[in-house]
């Protein structure tokens, strides 16, 4: 038996009313991307909010797939007057602090832009180590989880 103190760290729960939750790969980027802009539609998100938050989520759930091992796992909450997206994956995980205060490219890199975009257009952006919760069959051993949040008003 595993006791807490080797399960490691337990990530916080989920506070708020769950709106979706899927594993994805690069395969179902395109209908994950549907479906947040559903839920923000029905939850009141207004344009051009809107299609800024879904941005803000497919650059994160691709970088998840580029970067992490191909997959992740999407929760999309309503958290007060907030929707919440947690993407979260089993890669080698990050810290924000590789995240470019200003727009990466602008040097001549191709890329990374996602990350900076995400942090960006959100009201609240975080990265976390993922962590194992003991007992959990969807836990993800390791990895990142990328938090993004926005206002409905």
């Amino acid at each position: 038996m595993v006791s807490p103190e080797q399960a490691g760290p337990r990530q916080a729960p989920e506070s708020g009313r769950r709106l979706l939750q899927r594993r994805f790969t690069a395969r179902l980027l395109p209908q994950l991307r549907l479906l947040v802009e559903e839920c923000a539609a029905r939850e009141g998100l207004p344009e051009p909010r809107r299609g800024e938050f879904v941005l803000a989520v497919d650059e994160i759930a691709g970088n998840a797939v580029e970067h992490a091992g191909g997959s992740g796992r999407l929760v999309l909450l309503r958290v007060g007057d907030e929707l919440e997206c947690r993407v979260s994956d089993a890669g080698p995980g990050f810290s924000e602090a590789v995240i470019p205060e200003l727009l990466s490219g602008l040097d001549g890199a191709p890329k990374g832009r996602g990350l900076w975009l995400a942090r960006l257009v959100a009201d609240r952006f975080a990265v976390s180590a993922g962590t194992a919760v003991a007992g959990a069959a969807d836990a993800d051993n390791a990895g990142a989880v990328v938090t993004v949040a926005v206002r409905l008003r």
